[in-house]
């Protein structure tokens, strides 16, 4: 398929070209996987400033997205990749292919740093707020080898989720402390007040006031962001109500969903790990089947 970037997309194609470190913000949809993908081909193939390439992503972004982007587009046809994901075998066998761009899981960047030589020019944080603990195994292995990357490239539509406190580690990662500080607590003293305390424990802080324009200010220079409703143009929402009747088995199973995020069936437990998918279970449920977690097919009809 042939790639045409809309303008939005080649602005930020182009920024990831012109700038070493960057921190790409946009909101899914957006499609910050071909955009990375574009600018890394350009880097590799066309200004020969680098020439191989860690993605670091989570699990299946890494077994499925980038592989699966890789394929799609015409112009990547010739990129080279390596998918590190499975056993230890796998892992390393993936490492020693001849390949351009290396994908491994973030659940796995310890034993990548513990076990394999770094000989990466570029590394990509596929969801950047994966590092926004400082204090994380994965986070201290990432470091140790930051410095051998001459680019980074971090990509996240969420990158202060549970506050500012998570910038921090996640532009640590990027620019190895210049912009927001080396170390947490010089940045909590910089920007941020106690907010509960017990005696001279603190449970939590809050950003002192400006914290928030100041701290963007510092990292504006690397950090393009952009939203989804400024660039896309969806139709009009249109809602639809269709009642579901239930027999009395039923309903007991689904109200059981809805409540503990479980239900045992006959084929198996159905469980959700979140609200996301538990709104997809019970919409499965609502409409006569639903799969269990090992794959199988319940119907509803009891």
């Amino acid at each position: 398929m042939e790639f045409k970037p809309h303008d939005y997309q080649q602005y930020a194609i182009e920024y990831i070209e012109t700038h070493e470190i960057a921190a790409i913000l946009l909101d899914m949809g957006l499609g910050k996987t071909a955009i990375t993908l574009t600018a890394l081909y350009d880097l590799l193939f066309d200004y020969f400033e680098i020439t191989r390439v860690l993605v670091i992503a989570p699990l299946r972004v890494a077994r499925n997205t980038w592989p699966q982007e890789i394929e799609k587009w015409d112009h990547l046809k010739d990129v080279r990749y390596s998918v590190a994901v499975g056993t230890e075998k796998e892992r390393l066998e993936a490492f020693r292919r001849d390949a351009d761009i290396y994908i491994i899981n973030r659940e796995n960047v310890q034993w990548m740093v513990e076990n394999v030589p770094f000989e990466f020019d570029a590394i990509v944080v596929d969801e950047l707020s994966s590092f926004k603990n400082w204090n994380s195994k994965r986070f201290k292995s990432l470091m140790k080898v930051r410095p051998r990357a001459k680019r980074v490239i971090g990509l996240t539509g969420t990158p202060s989720g549970n506050g500012l406190m998570d910038l921090f580690a996640e532009f640590k990662v990027l620019d190895m402390g210049q912009r927001l500080g080396r170390f947490i607590t010089k940045y909590r003293q910089e920007y941020f007040q106690p907010n509960r305390m017990n005696g001279q424990v603190v449970y939590s802080y809050k950003p002192l006031p400006g914290a928030e324009k100041r701290i963007y200010d510092k990292i504006s220079d690397i950090t393009i962001s952009m939203k989804a409703a400024d660039h896309l143009k969806m139709p009009e929402l249109v809602n639809s109500e269709y009642r579901v009747y239930m027999e009395e088995s039923e309903r007991a199973i689904y109200d059981e969903m809805c409540e503990d995020l479980a239900a045992q069936l006959d084929k198996g437990e159905v469980t959700a790990a979140n609200a996301g998918v538990l709104s997809g279970k019970l919409c499965q449920m609502a409409n006569g089947a639903v799969y269990t977690d090992n794959g199988d097919v319940e119907h509803m009809l009891f």
